[in-house]
């Protein structure tokens, strides 16, 4: 312990935070200098992680929520040595790795992006509990822990709820949280907007909470070491801080504490640039400079914790020879490969909802997939998830043998988590819910996409059939959403988002072997409710048919020359076969049928592939349960496109398809009067 080495540090991040900001002209530097304590006293004594290794799996693990707060993180990793002097220069510029909410960057220390509030300390939770999950399969030497860094916003999300629920009903002691508690925010000070008592909060949902001064080092050490000692209980700390900590005015008063130092740089609010840094200690010259005495102390320390982390590694080794087939696991985990795997053996019986195809796939994967954690938000029985749930059981505090996350009703908490299990690595995550919920989860389903991750989404009761529900609980417009994703590349170039909605129980096995294989981006697999015929086979099994999914989409029906080529996917690529028994049968139409399961890596094949499945010199007609403009970039401009464009109605699904025109008989009514138009236009 050196008092004035820890002052000069947080100081020192303090300048570097009020630098950034103003250089780039933008951002947030009076929560950063109100954290800085706290983060100095947490990576110099207490965070545990190889800076030789960053993406050392057993590494503590620190998820920021305030991704506002980001300058704090690029200073504290400055020090460490994780970023240059130039990358603090440009923060927030166009190519710089520093930019304006962190993203996801192990190399540099950044665990996860963040920026919408309330999701960065949820994914530090599922963190959390994937590290529980592996410490229940290989031991307890697996006991790094994470921390959380949350600010009065992240608090007040409504997703904190779920976060917080969860975290304290799972009794997640390896997860402790710092709350910047400065009572400011962006536009307001928190009295304006709440009275509740967070410590109280937390406490009734099973944390230890602790309220300290977050500028006494002493407590903040203190706070630390009780956290983690502690056994039961996830830990928050409350830490009572000052917005804009050391800032002055042009007469060197104090000018702390003001609600404007939140969002933008101090040069432009009653406090002064310059009289600032000098007050923090910092050169006018120079002031992206590392002080010496901090610069000589953290060199120190790197090699203190290189050290630290090559002890435990030896500990590591140590079992690994002792556990053999254990640790090969535990290295099989941590790969991302997945064992050898036989999809084509399922079983389903004839005309199954493509959920009750699922379940028989997940019971599979159950018993031969070991890291595969599976939620469902108090649907597990509907979304058919407890084909799954039947082969393990739910993880429980002081239990983390299962491998079920029974969520609660929370999507998007769920959602997130998945998010954080799949940062942690080591597991493969899956959420499940109604197709309709979709819409809570979407804030984590972007984050999902934007950092990559191969989060594996179910959603089922697909269509207006889920029926006497009505409109409320009947998806519209929803895939057309989630289909936006697949147009939107990652910053790797690829598809942000694979949404998959199979037509029949093969194809579900299909998509399913498609979402485990997939490791670069998230993965929808949407379901049905209600049963589907099967789609008859054309060679010699109807999954060997079905693995031309594979490419997106594949002709399900074909012949030679066809007068018209139907187009859809899911449970109206059935509808479709019926229509063409009606038009082949009465009106000698010869008919071709595409099932289409994501028009995303349909567009990705070689151009003579998807010509041969929709030839552009014949007419084309599609069909969803969805908005139109679900197939309407598949049949061009001289197709078209019969879907639903109105909310859905309360009555049984046979009288929905019947009363929108989702019968085999209306739709080759339908496509009767499309080719004759064709026919008189041409």
């Amino acid at each position: 312990m050196n008092k004035k080495i820890d002052q000069q540090a947080a100081d020192n991040i303090r300048a570097l935070a009020v630098a950034m900001v103003e250089k780039a002209k933008s951002g947030h530097p009076g929560g950063p200098m109100g954290g800085a304590d706290f983060m100095h006293i947490l990576y110099s004594e207490f965070f545990n992680y190889d800076p030789s290794d960053m993406n050392w799996p057993f590494r503590d693990r620190f998820f920021m929520d305030a991704g506002h707060l980001s300058t704090l993180m690029y200073a504290q990793y400055y020090l460490l040595g994780n970023y240059a002097k130039n990358d603090l220069e440009n923060f927030r510029q166009w190519g710089s790795i520093t930019p304006g909410h962190p993203e996801v960057d192990v190399a540099r220390g950044i665990e996860n992006t963040s920026g919408p509030l309330g999701q960065g300390h949820t994914m530090g939770v599922g963190a959390a509990i994937a590290a529980k999950f592996l410490a229940a399969r290989f031991g307890d030497w697996i006991n790094h822990k994470v921390y959380g860094f949350i600010s009065d916003g992240g608090i007040q999300e409504e997703i904190s709820q779920g976060a917080g629920r969860i975290a304290g009903h799972l009794g997640l002691s390896n997860f402790i949280m710092f709350f910047d508690s400065n009572d400011i925010q962006l536009s307001t000070s928190v009295e304006e907007v709440t009275t509740e008592d967070t410590a109280m909060k937390y406490e009734s949902w099973g944390w230890k909470v602790v309220t300290i001064d977050g500028h006494d080092h002493d407590q903040i050490r203190q706070a630390l070491t009780d956290a983690n000692n502690e056994t039961e209980k996830p830990t928050l700390i409350i830490g009572k801080t000052i917005m804009g900590k050391g800032c002055v005015a042009a007469d060197g008063s104090s000018f702390e504490g003001y609600c404007e130092l939140h969002g933008q740089p101090i040069g432009n609010t009653g406090a002064d640039y310059e009289k600032t840094l000098l007050n923090l200690g910092a050169s006018l010259e120079n002031p992206f400079d590392i002080y010496e005495d901090v610069a000589s102390f953290y060199k120190t320390l790197v090699a203190e914790k290189t050290a630290k982390a090559a002890a435990k590694k030896a500990e590591i080794a140590a079992w690994k020879q002792e556990n053999e087939a254990l640790a090969a696991k535990m290295d099989q985990f941590f790969s991302g490969k997945l064992p050898e795997l036989d999809f084509g053996s399922i079983e389903h019986k004839a005309g199954l909802a493509s959920r009750a195809a699922s379940s028989n796939v997940l019971g599979y994967l159950a018993e031969n997939v070991e890291n595969m954690i599976v939620s469902s938000a108090d649907l597990s029985n509907s979304d058919k998830t407890d084909g799954f749930l039947k082969k393990t059981h739910a993880l429980q505090k002081g239990d983390f043998s299962g491998s079920f996350l029974q969520a609660g009703v929370a999507e998007l908490t769920m959602a997130c988590i998945a998010n954080g299990l799949a940062l942690h690595g080591g597991i493969i995550p899956v959420v499940a819910t109604f197709f309709v919920f979709s819409d809570y989860m979407k804030p984590a389903i972007r984050l999902s996409a934007i950092q990559e991750l191969p989060v594996k989404y179910v959603w089922t009761h697909d269509a207006f059939r889920v029926g006497e529900d009505g409109p409320t609980h009947q998806p519209i417009e929803q895939e057309a959403q989630i289909r936006l994703l697949e147009k939107v590349k990652n910053h790797s170039g690829k598809a942000g988002f694979l949404a998959l909605r199979p037509a029949d129980s093969s194809e579900t096995s299909v998509a399913w072997k498609m979402a485990m294989e997939n490791s670069d981006t998230p993965t929808g697999l949407i379901l049905s409710r209600q049963g589907i015929k099967d789609v008859p086979a054309n060679g010699a099994s109807r999954y060997g048919d079905a693995l031309a999914a594979e490419k997106g989409g594949y002709l399900v029906k074909e012949v030679e020359n066809p007068d018209v080529v139907l187009i859809a996917n899911g449970s109206e690529v059935s509808t479709l076969i019926e229509a063409s028994k009606i038009l082949e049968d009465k009106e000698n139409i010869k008919v071709s049928i595409a099932s289409i399961i994501s028009e995303g890596l349909f567009r990705q094949q070689p151009q003579a592939y998807q010509d041969s499945i929709i030839p552009k010199n014949k007419p084309l007609f599609g069909l969803t349960a969805g908005l139109p403009v679900n197939l309407e970039g598949l049949v061009g401009a001289n197709g078209t496109v019969f879907g639903v464009d109105h909310f859905g109605y309360s009555a049984p699904a046979g009288v929905l398809d019947e009363k929108f025109g989702f019968t085999g008989e209306k739709v080759s009514e339908n496509v009767i009067a499309y080719l004759k138009e064709t026919v008189s236009l041409s």
